[in-house]
């Protein structure tokens, strides 16, 4: 799988963890929040990560993918003080995808 279609990937399974939060009572306000800043960074990227050429790949991304990862991260800090295991695994998860797509950039 490419690049620009794992980067697709990722922001379109933050977006839908940050749409899921808001039908799921418990959430925390700033947890939610930033999963939401998570999200609409990266969908800055979204559609134009297709047109990086791929010498600039590492160049332009890695800045993105740290912000998300660094919101992910604080958001995930949220949700494990108020005890919400399903969330803070959820979190992990996508952070997880960040880290291997930022290893192979």
């Amino acid at each position: 799988m490419s690049i620009s279609n794992r980067f697709r990937g990722i922001a379109n399974d933050v977006k839908d963890f940050h749409k899921s939060l808001g039908d799921r009572p418990g959430a925390t306000p700033g947890g939610a929040r930033d999963v939401k800043k998570a999200s609409a960074g990266l969908a800055e990227w979204s559609e134009q990560v297709g047109d990086i050429p791929r010498m600039s790949l590492e160049y332009k991304l890695t800045p993105v993918l740290l912000k998300a990862h660094n919101h992910l991260d604080r958001a995930r800090l949220d949700f494990a003080e108020e005890g919400l295991d399903e969330y803070v695994a959820k979190v992990w998860e996508l952070q997880q995808k960040i880290y291997r797509l930022l290893n192979d950039l």
